[in-house]
């Protein structure tokens, strides 16, 4: 249960001033029960795509690839503000009880990623461990809180009123009535529907499960919504009773609040009136290439480690651009979730009508038809709650949300094309089975070192039909020095010197490679280029960069092979 989305509905409904807050109960009420409809619907999920692959693979299997596509756009941005409407949260509580997060949410927000982050880093198993600590604690609290706080409200004869309770709040639009307090209503209850996000990961993170997997990710879906419901309907309830009061704009909205007056969240209010007195999606993309490869993969830890990083990046950049105040991000939020919801719910429909044509014993088409009408029901709930956040969030900042989707969908339509060229360039079937005439190899030097005749002994290794070293005159002194100790060596190589008359490097390399391209064009080229292996990244900076700056423009060159061969300094042995 996200804890900012009873506050939410609070925020929203203080527009309209003090006795709009009647409705909030009613609004969580809305919400407990699309919830219930949703877990139901994920339910049926779980148990016919048990692979992982959630909402994505549901709309892909069901409805095609641009379905499927739409769904993971849509999520990938939802992860994203998940992490940092969260953290913003958290900034926000801890805040009201310590002034100096309060005054730096930004950047506690951004160091809280940044240890989230490195904890994720460190496996499944140790970040597992670290979340569920904080996790379980945060629902044990608040349901104490909750027992504590009804226990008093009925045995105490003091009445229990939060800090709050007895100022005034003025309405910023005293005078909505009609279509406009309706719309007032629609966007508290799309504000609470915030409540809803981490339905859809569990659908992602079957696999994780312990066997039988698809029964133990539906038993937590179920436990999911009752603790989500009984902590959402708690804290709107015992909030109404107790008085509190949230403004959107408490400097304009409060009266009778001291001038210094900090407002503390709807959660702190309660807590302190009643006890005082986070890329597996991203994976399953990756695999399906309409993701960069690497967020495939699990790092040595078993956790998805360019995901990860890629999430907190992007959760970072959020909190910093909107200061991690919760009631600015929560309006780009829960669209994408719910953009994934319908089309999800259709697939599952389309997945049942397509068993059903087949199925031909009368108990599993029971199940199968009761399992469509609850997903029927799931798309009818979810499909209303889209049009709604859509209307009364678009203007507010869903735009953005919906822009980040678009970016992200063809961007990953892009990778995908990419692949496919890609493969289709490699594909083995069309080898034409040439091979070069002769090999010419040509080995840089710069000095007559260890690494240079290493680079030399294992050019002559190769046995290639030609075998020169060159080197670049970008000083003359130098370049004669060089000279002299080549012909006093053992070295049978013939050595080139070629000129650079503004002494640099690369071009001079590559005009001579072309000229040697040009005059046997069925030759294959290789330079063997020496380097320093170091064993701190402070070092890579003082070496190697003539030969990194080579080696990328001779790649492009046709008919070229580039070899590196390494000498390793005695700072990398510590490596």
């Amino acid at each position: 249960m996200r804890g900012y989305a009873p506050e939410e509905i609070f925020l929203v409904l203080s527009v309209a001033g003090l006795s709009a807050y009647a409705f909030s109960g009613w609004i969580g009420l809305a919400v407990a029960v699309v919830l219930v409809v949703v877990v139901a619907s994920y339910r049926q999920n779980v148990h016919a795509y048990p692979s992982g692959g959630g909402d994505y693979e549901v709309a892909t299997k069901n409805l095609g690839a641009i379905a499927g596509l739409t769904v993971g756009s849509a999520l990938i941005v939802d992860y994203v503000l998940t992490v940092a409407v969260s953290i913003s949260s958290a900034a926000q509580n801890i805040g009201s009880a310590v002034p100096f997060v309060e005054h730096h949410k930004v950047l506690f927000a951004i160091t809280a990623i940044t240890l989230l982050t490195a904890v994720n880093l460190r496996g499944l198993r140790e970040a597992g461990t670290a979340f569920a600590v904080p996790t379980y604690a945060f629902m044990f609290c608040v349901g104490v809180m909750l027992v504590w706080g009804f226990v008093r409200l009925v045995v105490s004869d003091v009445p229990l009123r939060a800090e709050s309770s007895h100022y005034e709040l003025a309405a910023e639009q005293s005078h909505l009535a009609g279509l406009a307090f309706a719309f007032l209503l629609a966007r508290a209850f799309s504000s609470g529907c915030a409540a809803l996000t981490g339905v859809e990961a569990i659908s992602n993170g079957v696999p994780a499960f312990r066997k039988p997997k698809s029964h133990n990710a539906a038993t937590t879906l179920l436990l999911l919504g009752a603790i989500a419901i009984t902590l959402l309907m708690g804290i709107i309830v015992l909030a109404e009773r107790l008085g509190v009061v949230v403004a959107a704009d408490p400097a304009t909205q409060l009266s009778g609040a001291p001038a210094d007056y900090h407002q503390k969240t709807l959660i702190a209010q309660v807590a302190e009136t009643v006890f005082t007195g986070f890329p597996v999606l991203a994976s399953v993309l990756a695999q399906d290439k309409h993701l960069p490869t690497q967020l495939r993969t699990r790092g040595d830890r078993l956790a998805f480690s360019n995901g990860i990083v890629f999430l907190a990046l992007g959760a970072i950049v959020l909190v910093w651009v909107f200061d991690a105040e919760v009631t600015h991000l929560i309006q780009l939020y829960i669209v994408g979730v719910f953009v994934s919801f319908p089309l999800s719910q259709t697939g599952m429909v389309r997945h049942w009508t397509r068993l059903l044509a087949t199925e031909t014993d009368s108990r599993h088409r029971r199940r199968m038809q009761r399992s469509r009408v609850v997903n029927g029901v799931g798309l009818a709930m979810t499909g209303t709650v889209l049009i709604i956040v859509l209307i009364t969030k678009f203007l507010a900042g869903a735009w953005i949300a919906i822009l980040a989707m678009v970016i992200v969908f063809v961007t990953m339509r892009a990778v995908n094309h990419h692949y496919r060229r890609v493969a289709a360039e490699l594909d083995a079937g069309k080898w034409d089975g040439l091979l070069p005439s002769r090999t010419y190899s040509i080995v840089l030097v710069a000095k007559l070192h260890h690494p240079t005749r290493r680079a030399l002994a294992y050019a002559s290794a190769t046995h290639p039909d030609t075998l020169e070293a060159i080197t670049v005159d970008v000083d003359e002194e130098d370049t004669r020095a060089l000279v002299r100790e080549w012909e006093a060596s053992d070295i049978t190589i013939p050595l080139k010197v070629l000129e650079s008359p503004y002494r640099e490097i690369t071009r001079p390399v590559l005009d001579y490679v072309r000229r040697v391209r040009g005059n046997s064009p069925r030759d294959v080229v290789t330079v063997f280029i020496p380097e320093y292996v170091v064993g701190h990244w402070w070092e890579n900076l003082l070496h190697n960069q003539s030969a990194l700056r080579l080696e990328s423009r001779l790649l492009f060159q046709p008919g070229v092979m580039v070899t590196s061969v390494p000498w390793r300094l005695h700072s990398s042995d510590s490596s």
